[in-house]
């Protein structure tokens, strides 16, 4: 569905351009639950952004469907990928099933009028992300994990065949994160999306995620890089170890746990 060919990501200013990895060449696969991992500071959310369109890709090529992504109009990219940041909807006094239909935005035109086939597909977003019962809440009287939720739902009625999502377990409990990642699962092997997210809650992935991306410096050649699998060949190879051992902390690749030293 998305390809990566020698992807270089990064910044660019007036006299200056900034490399945060290049290089990159690898595929999302549609049904699966992927998920980016890595250090802080390693460059996930430039990934992402690039990935979204949100910033121009240093050079490479990014594929979607056998389109440049490059050549397509802001209303073509709409179509296709659908975006849920970890920050928190800037609005107020607008309910569940409002906000949820912004995410027809792409098809309804200028005056945003849902007909009664939009509405039809936010109601069926709403009850995918298992809200139903939020429907006529305000938004603002919604708990972290709920919102979340409600973002995931605005998503799905955008009907993109992709959706990214940057960190959509920030700030949840464990038991909401543990939900959040099956719902995130179900959907993708259910719908056929391809659903691609990054993720600091490395043992949720290790344990729910298809397919892993794992960010890493390479400290030989002082450059990032991409390494895919599942979980259990990342585990083989011993990328996993390189990446999650340290003092005190160990990694069990034969059963995908870590443990802590007490």
């Amino acid at each position: 569905m998305i390809t990566l060919e020698n992807l270089s990501i990064g910044y660019t200013s007036k006299n200056n351009r900034k490399v945060v990895a290049e290089g990159i060449n690898a595929t999302l696969m549609e049904g699966e639950l992927t998920c980016l991992i890595g250090p802080n500071g390693i460059g996930k959310s430039t990934l992402l952004r690039t990935l979204s369109a949100f910033q121009p890709a240093l050079s490479g090529n990014i594929t979607i469907d056998g389109k440049q992504l490059e050549t397509l109009s802001d209303k073509e990219v709409s179509r296709l990928i659908g975006v849920v940041l970890t920050s928190k909807p800037d609005v107020q006094n607008i309910t569940v099933t409002e906000l949820v239909g912004l995410g027809r935005s792409p098809y309804t035109g200028f005056w945003g009028t849902l007909n009664e086939n939009d509405r039809e597909i936010v109601d069926e977003s709403i009850a995918k992300t298992g809200i139903s019962h939020l429907s006529e809440r305000m938004i603002q009287t919604l708990s972290d994990g709920e919102r979340q939720k409600v973002m995931i739902a605005k998503a799905l009625a955008q009907q993109t065949p992709v959706i990214y999502l940057d960190e959509p377990t920030a700030f949840l409990d464990y038991p909401s994160k543990v939900d959040m990642l099956l719902l995130l699962r179900q959907l993708a092997h259910e719908t056929k999306k391809t659903i691609f997210l990054s993720t600091h809650d490395l043992e949720l992935a290790l344990q729910l995620a298809d397919r892993l991306w794992l960010l890493s410096t390479n400290t030989q050649q002082q450059s990032t890089t991409l390494e895919v699998g599942t979980p259990g060949e990342l585990a083989a190879t011993g990328s996993l170890t390189r990446f999650i051992e340290g003092k005190g902390i160990h990694f069990h690749p034969e059963t995908l746990t870590i443990s802590v030293d007490k």
